[in-house]
């Protein structure tokens, strides 16, 4: 298979572009600077701007699939300029991408497009399946837009699947790498109350969900890529010190001191979504890492 990447040279890119290539396909890399790229073989780069149109579209259609994970980072503050960043690295990328599918002649496309548990919204203990209606806050709006333009692709005859994405817990890199470096100091503890849902996905999971949703050709829309176990900002804090041998006898962040800090921000952290894998279960997907004592002893 040839598989077009945008993102692919990020935390889950990279992963998924070696597992990709480990299994005999061809990926094509979109990348702002196709220069000193070490090549491997089956692997090409394509010099461009996913925000922007230009030459690098055309080269969408010689692909059987298209991975789309551009997107600029949501771990800043959310001031007016940040939150435009967001939000307009997502909707130009995609709506780039459909436009370059759209023109294609090949008209059996695969899109993989990434998205996010945050278009549920915070829903406190509601588990929320695939078929949930989506929230009303700033992240929430952006992923409904973002899956919108994904979704205009299937009017050009694509496959387009709707990955909602929770927080991706990886080695070197991720929120894993951010959450070590407190640990390991014994600084650990719960945020705000600690009960909010901690939605996750082992990294080697996630690639495996990739894999498997490019080649079972049954799934479209949106599929929940988190692990069928998710646990709470507490059990979460007090598994990660277990597994590093390190106390978590810290009294939690109260949440005022977050939100002075952070600002709307600070809800990503002291708020949350239990969010399940329905489709992928009912599929019959087995995770390697389904609980986060698992997850957390292969990872450190």
């Amino acid at each position: 298979m040839k598989v077009f990447i945008t993102g692919g040279t990020g935390f889950l890119g990279a992963a998924l572009t070696e597992r990709l290539l480990a299994e005999g396909h061809s990926v094509t890399i979109l990348s702002r600077s196709s220069q000193n790229r070490a090549l491997k073989l089956g692997l090409a780069f394509c010099e461009g701007n996913p925000t922007k149109s230009g030459p690098w579209q055309k080269v969408v259609s010689r692909h059987d699939a298209v991975i789309n994970l551009a997107g600029a980072s949501i771990f800043r503050t959310w001031n007016d300029k940040n939150k435009e960043a967001i939000l307009n690295s997502r909707i130009l990328t995609t709506r780039n991408i459909v436009d370059a599918i759209g023109q294609a002649k090949k008209k059996n496309i695969t899109l993989l497009s990434g998205s996010a548990v945050g278009y549920y919204g915070f829903r406190e203990d509601e588990e929320l399946q695939e078929s949930s209606p989506p929230g009303d806050d700033f992240l929430a709006r952006v992923v409904k837009a973002w899956e919108a333009e994904a979704e205009r692709a299937e009017e050009f005859g694509a496959r387009v699947v709707l990955c909602r994405i929770g927080v991706i817990l990886g080695r070197d890199g991720g929120a894993l790498s951010e959450m070590l470096s407190v640990f390991k100091w014994g600084l650990g503890s719960p945020l705000g109350s600690g009960k909010q849902w901690f939605s996750w996905i082992a990294l080697p999971d996630l690639v495996n969900i990739f894999l498997f949703l490019l080649g079972n050709k049954a799934f479209s829309g949106p599929v929940n890529c988190t692990s069928p176990q998710p646990v709470t900002n507490r059990e979460m804090t007090r598994a990660l010190g277990r597994a590093l041998h390190r106390p978590t006898i810290l009294p939690p962040v109260p949440a005022f001191i977050l939100k002075g800090v952070l600002g709307e921000f600070s809800d990503v952290f002291i708020k949350g979504q239990r969010v399940m894998p329905g489709k992928l279960l009912e599929s019959g997907f087995v995770f390697k890492f389904p609980e986060i004592e698992a997850a957390f002893a292969h990872l450190v």
